[in-house]
């Protein structure tokens, strides 16, 4: 049943949060309320616990969680969203739980015949044996939380003495040991399913790591990234279809590794940053969309869902 007003009364972008990314989050939820307050009454809520704020009706607006990785992007805000009855814009809770769980979208990715790095999946606490580990996989290794974002966590080794130094530190969470790729990185940001310009991320350090992400001459982009034709296609094609396979809703970005002229998929984004150094908005330029337009294209589907009193994808 629809709603008696097709416009929402305001947005309000909820920002902070409790997880790891916290800083990244702070930086994008004031970007996007000010691209998007030429068009809109927007109210910004610094959320400093996992839980939705008191004393503020949501009913009666459309919600942006512009938070990442632990609360914001693992489908449990989304969750408290939809059992409030509140529209928000983005994946719905269960797209965004799988999409935070990088084994469950390997699997995935291995469905629709993309290649992904070869991997070992463990429970922390439950560590595979480092020489178990390269016996499979090699000695040149990536160890990362299978559901953080933003390279939190991540661990680069490339002998055993290292690997085994990485795995006595993990204690708790999901885990991934991955063969390391040597290759170029790349990310394409998506917009209601269809695939954007292709960026290259070339860190002056050769690891594109939280710090190469956020500190600023750290990092070149490259806009779009030159690719050869059919190369750019493949991984568009790979990014639509992983959109479409992981039930994702509105945006995302999708990362990808070339490695001698083979991409490998290495994870979705569902809640990508929005500050003035991250991905999607440099997607979308190389698109001739400025940020306010994008930030525009963001909440487009929010918009019609509150028109029609759709939550999380069902009638309400």
């Amino acid at each position: 049943m629809g709603r008696a007003q097709a416009q929402p009364e305001r947005i309000v972008v909820l920002y902070g949060g409790v997880g790891a990314e916290r800083e990244v989050s702070l930086q994008s939820g004031p970007a996007l309320a000010k691209a998007l307050e030429a068009h809109f009454c927007v109210e910004t809520v610094l959320l400093e616990a996992a839980v939705l704020p008191n004393g503020l009706d949501l009913r009666t607006a459309l919600v942006f969680p512009a938070l990442h990785g632990s609360f914001g992007e693992d489908g449990t805000l989304q969750a408290l969203l939809e059992t409030a009855g509140v529209a928000y814009c983005g994946s719905g809770a269960e797209a965004s739980r799988l999409c935070m769980a990088k084994d469950r979208t390997k699997v995935i990715a291995g469905d629709l015949g993309i290649a992904t790095p070869g991997a070992i999946h463990f429970e922390g606490g439950k560590n595979p044996l480092a020489d178990a580990v390269i016996e499979t996989l090699g000695s040149s290794l990536v160890v990362k939380p299978a559901n953080q974002g933003s390279s939190v966590g991540l661990h680069f080794a490339e002998n055993r003495s290292a690997l085994g130094v990485a795995l006595s530190q993990i204690h708790a969470g999901e885990w991934l040991v991955e063969r390391r790729i040597r290759g170029r990185e790349l990310t394409v940001g998506l917009l209601d399913g269809k695939a954007m310009g292709i960026v290259e991320v070339i860190s002056k350090s050769g690891v594109y790591d939280y710090r190469a992400k956020y500190t600023s001459g750290d990092t070149e982009y490259r806009s779009p990234a030159s690719l050869e034709t059919n190369i750019a296609s493949e991984i568009k094609a790979a990014a639509e279809a992983l959109f479409e396979a992981c039930a994702c809703r509105d945006f995302a970005r999708i990362d990808f590794l070339l490695e001698e002229g083979k991409p490998y998929f290495l994870e979705v984004n569902t809640l990508p940053g929005l500050t003035a150094s991250s991905l999607l908005p440099k997607s979308a330029a190389s698109e001739g969309l400025d940020f306010e337009r994008l930030a525009l294209a963001l909440v487009r589907g929010g918009c019609e869902r509150y028109a029609t009193g759709r939550i999380g994808g069902e009638e309400s």
